[in-house]
């Protein structure tokens, strides 16, 4: 646990006994034991930060009727456009990041990540104008990059001075977000990635093994940038959380000011819940101040991932999937956080094809998941032709098929076809044909996506009468965008849609069938 600093050993009286307490008081909770007590304010509420108390959580019907949000995962990593942790590996000799980096600005021990932050500008970005795209796309929440292992804020921060609205663009990224969501009347989120920031960046206090700079500390040893690249850690602290408990107290009040100032509707961590007690009390307090602020009501979606270190449980967060999917239909629901391309700008790589995000995004509503869909900024803030053209084709088909999507609920059984995906992160890549359909239910309606269009007839052997899942004959079906009468038939053998000349879109299609649920 936090040591206490003296002005909390004021606040707090010494706990003589070895076993970690929690002590619910209207000023905040006491975590830990001993002589490491810490007074830790979270707002008042049935929430506190135990196991227990945290799995009686449950998701707010907003976010299982949402299904599609639209994450900006864009900062100063962006400036190189050379992708995904640059800030650590341009510290890393060898790694094409490292030469990218001593190629374009110099060698890391003088020209280090301190000396890319003013170099985002962000002077193309208009986020009114692109949450307009975003909602038009589909979207039904947006998520804002908080802080990435980067240890740079993107929001006007009351603890650290590295922040956007005093450096680089001079803005305030999130709360100019969260403004534009606002406006266009979709629920606003928040991503955090500080937690595993301190053992993260370790590689910036190092030095080239080879060559003329060979022994030449990197920046980030330098005691003057210590509020930015973060002490050393002691050794054996490497895992992706650090064991720091002066760390877990920074993380905690950044973290606990980025919800105070902008209220998100979901709050993102890249890992396990972090840091025992420090992060529990956290996700307390986010879900308190949240029901006050909502009449009581719980409005309040706090995301985490089983993988890497820090705690998970499926009832203490919603599960997020990252670059992956589950296997089957999940009882409570979940999320994929996934990308057009690298998760930072990169030149190099090619952007996912609108027919991977569609059908992406159908599996995943199956399994009665949500698709939280990273579109890759360029780091002045614009985006690329391709993928203004990807989001208009994405409007079409959600205008088209959206009743098959949002608000919809889970079927007896997620799909059925050749196509299969074992389940896990970084498993996103399966690959669909128009033998493979994925069931979701609204009302009295099914609706049987099919992932390819066929110049022929669609079986739906799940739907024939035999089937255990079926509770009555089916008494219509209805193609999506398509107005003219649909031709089926059902046996026992399943049932067979004979699809019309003309396709009513691209990607995907969506029959409404009647009479086989109630």
């Amino acid at each position: 646990m936090t040591p206490s600093t003296h002005a909390d050993r004021r606040k707090t009286h010494v706990l003589r006994t070895a076993v970690a307490i929690v002590v619910i008081a209207a000023s905040g909770i006491v975590v830990g034991g001993g002589r490491q007590a810490q007074l830790l304010p979270i707002a008042n509420g049935p929430f506190a930060p135990s196991l227990e108390s945290l799995t009686t959580y449950r998701s707010p019907e907003w976010f299982r009727d949402a299904k599609f949000g639209i994450w900006a995962h864009w900062g100063p990593q962006s400036v190189p456009m050379a992708g995904d942790w640059y800030a650590r590996r341009m510290y890393e000799q060898g790694h094409r990041q490292y030469q990218h980096h001593l190629d374009t600005y110099g060698h890391p021990s003088e020209h280090g990540y301190k000396d890319i932050i003013p170099l985002w500008k962000a002077e193309k970005w208009d986020p009114d104008r692109l949450m307009a795209l975003y909602k038009k796309a589909g979207a039904r929440y947006f998520v804002s990059m908080g802080v990435h292992h980067d240890n740079f804020d993107l929001w006007n921060s009351t603890h650290h001075k590295w922040n956007a609205a005093q450096m680089g663009p001079m803005r305030d990224v999130v709360g100019d977000w969260q403004k534009a969501a606002q406006k266009h009347g979709l629920r606003f989120g928040v991503s955090e990635h500080l937690g595993a920031s301190f053992t993260w960046w370790q590689s910036s206090r190092g030095a080239d093994k080879t060559g003329p700079k060979a022994g030449v500390p990197y920046d980030g040893a330098n005691p003057q940038f210590q509020d930015l690249y973060h002490p050393a850690a002691a050794p054996g602290d490497t895992a992706w959380y650090s064991i720091n408990p002066a760390w877990h107290r920074e993380w905690f009040d950044r973290i606990k000011d980025l919800v105070d100032q902008y209220h998100p509707d979901l709050l993102y961590t890249d890992g396990g819940l972090p840091f025992g007690e420090t992060g529990r009390s956290l996700v307390a307090h986010f879900y308190n101040a949240n029901l006050a602020r909502h009449g009581g009501r719980l409005e309040a979606v706090y995301t985490c991932k089983p993988i890497g270190s820090g705690e998970f449980a499926q009832r203490e967060c919603v599960q997020d999937m990252e670059r992956g999917v589950l296997s089957g239909v999940n009882p409570l629901p979940w999320q994929t956080d996934t990308s057009i391309g690298d998760w930072f700008y990169n030149r190099d790589w090619k952007f996912r094809p609108v027919s991977w995000v569609i059908q992406m995004l159908v599996d995943i509503v199956s399994k009665n998941g949500n698709l939280l869909l990273n579109v890759v900024q360029k780091p002045d803030g614009s985006l690329d032709a391709e993928v203004e053209r990807m989001l208009e084709e994405l409007a079409a088909w959600t205008s088209t098929n959206g009743d098959a999507i949002y608000g919809t609920r889970p079927w007896a059984v997620h799909g059925e076809g050749p196509a299969r995906s074992d389940g896990g992160h970084f498993k996103e890549d399966v690959a669909y044909t128009s033998q493979d359909i994925r069931f979701t239910t609204k009302g009295d309606a099914l609706f049987a996506i099919v992932m390819g269009w066929t110049e022929k007839t669609v079986t739906i052997a799940s739907l024939g009468t035999n089937s255990p899942h079926v509770k009555g004959r089916v008494r219509d079906v209805t193609l999506l965008g398509h107005a003219g009468k649909i031709a089926w038939t059902q046996d026992e053998h399943g049932l067979t849609i004979t699809v019309p000349d003309r396709r009513p879109g691209e990607h995907a299609f969506a029959f409404r069938v009647l009479g086989v649920i109630r």
